[in-house]
């Protein structure tokens, strides 16, 4: 009979700072029964020694940039829906149809919504998690193929909203599961980095595709665009591997989900869902309400590579500052607070291209910087390193449920007139009200939290 070793979780470990030299040892314990001792000790020498280390390193450098190049691309992709969406509005076939936007927001939604549920898969079986890259990695181009050959909205929704989030779903998580064996005491940094990826993508992305899109027609750009993404990423697939040996890899462990019982988690989870609701309106409709106030379709897409050029810079500098054990919370209403007034003054108000210039940077730099802050939030509700992935996931979820219904909701606030001079260019005014509505709630909720624990200590 095979024995199992059986090891201490340490993916999501908090180690602390004054010991440093912790991160680059992996203990195996007990032993194999069916080595000596002498083997045994020279056995967890072996694998002390074939760890690579973490938060540093070539290893960990290496997977981080594989990852980035995924996430840009792929996430990228979606997130540029807004030039997609404008396109197919000018199209006979989908004219006037209030539910275009929905092909967006269901390949982007799945992706955060499916996050409790694939999560403990990767737990359980993640001696699996290179085979689900390798099985969602194709499905997601085929999406792409598939929605090419499409002639209806509801075979959209299914190709390019559908079969992409779930490929996506299937091949990401993974991939960031192996993020977190390698990036432990930096890893907001990481996940900072990792979220900028898609923005920095975002900055040319709109163009190409909207360059395509008008010469082309949509059949060839998704075309185009599978094969572009199949040639720039299928090299990068052996680079996608984790930390651990397959021996630890091996053994099912379960998903800590005591997160649930904490009052910490529920304030998050009731800010980021506000703050979910409200965050995808810009990227959704800033083309589409440029061309209302008399700009034309190539300054909308300015705007998009704008909100995500400053989405790079706001993501990577709340990721590093959430790491520098700035307060947490703090960051958090900065993020949300500041969102809301951009929205409430600089979208509702404009009237030319400069003001939507303002607002597209103001808003990226901090409403993106929010997502980087995941990882932290979930260490603060838990030290439990099991915890923390299960916290994150939920977030996911969270997030997921304001990008899916953005779509519908936006298609009941929209109006079907527009005056140019009136806030929201009329037409988009209860977008604009919605959306800082939100905001102001995700700043709220975590605020009482905040004044409660000032008292707290005060009275403590």
């Amino acid at each position: 009979m095979s024995s199992t070793i059986t090891t201490p979780s340490v993916e999501l470990q908090q180690w602390p700072r004054q010991q440093p030299h912790q991160l680059d040892q992996f203990y195996v314990d007990p032993e194999p029964s069916h080595l000596s001792q002498n083997e045994a000790s020279q056995h967890n020498r072996d694998v002390q020694q074939y760890l690579e280390p973490v938060d540093r390193g070539a290893a960990a450098w290496r997977l981080l940039a594989a990852a980035f190049v995924f996430e840009a691309l792929f996430w990228g992709f979606p997130l540029s829906f807004g030039v997609f969406q404008n396109y197919y509005s000018s199209l006979p076939q989908f004219a006037n149809d209030p539910y275009i936007p929905i092909v967006g927001t269901v390949a982007s939604g799945i992706s955060y919504l499916g996050a409790p549920l694939v999560i403990p898969l990767i737990k359980r079986y993640s001696r699996y998690q290179r085979q689900m890259i390798f099985a969602g990695w194709p499905l997601c181009l085929g999406g792409l193929a598939a929605g090419s050959f499409s002639t209806t909205l509801g075979a959209l929704i299914f190709t390019q909203g559908v079969m992409y989030g779930v490929g996506f779903l299937i091949f990401y998580y993974p991939i960031l599961s192996f993020v977190n064996e390698f990036w432990i005491e930096r890893r907001g940094m990481a996940y900072g980095i990792l979220c900028a990826s898609s923005g920095i993508s975002g900055i040319m992305m709109p163009f190409a595709v909207e360059a395509m899109l008008h010469r082309y027609g949509y059949p060839t750009t998704l075309r185009a665009i599978a094969i572009g993404l199949a040639v720039l990423t299928g090299p990068l697939l052996p680079l996608l591997k984790g930390r651990l040996p397959p021996s630890v890899h091996s053994t099912a462990g379960r998903t800590d989900w005591s997160c649930l019982k904490k009052p910490l988690f529920w304030v998050y989870c009731a800010s980021n869902l506000m703050q979910g609701l409200g965050y995808f309106f810009p990227s959704l409709y800033l083309p589409s309400y440029a061309v209302s106030i008399g700009l034309n379709l190539s300054q909308g897409a300015l705007l998009l590579a704008l909100l995500s050029i400053s989405q790079v810079m706001g993501q990577i500098s709340f990721g590093y500052l959430s790491d520098h054990r700035l307060n947490l919370n703090l960051l958090i209403m900065i993020s949300t607070i500041v969102s809301a007034i951009a929205s409430l003054t600089l979208w509702g108000l404009a009237r030319s291209l400069a003001v939507l210039i303002v607002f597209s940077l103001v808003y990226g730099f901090f409403g993106a910087g929010y997502v980087a802050m995941w990882a932290r939030m979930g260490s603060a509700v838990s030290n439990e390193p099991t915890a923390a992935l299960a916290t994150f996931s939920l977030f996911c979820a969270g997030k997921g449920i304001g990008n899916v219904v953005a779509g519908p909701i936006s298609a009941g606030l929209i109006l079907p007139f527009t005056a140019k001079e009136s806030y929201g260019a009329m037409k988009y005014k209860a977008v604009v009200l919605f959306m800082g509505s939100c905001m102001i709630g995700s700043t709220v909720s975590v605020a009482a939290w905040y004044v409660r624990q000032k008292r707290w200590l005060r009275a403590s």
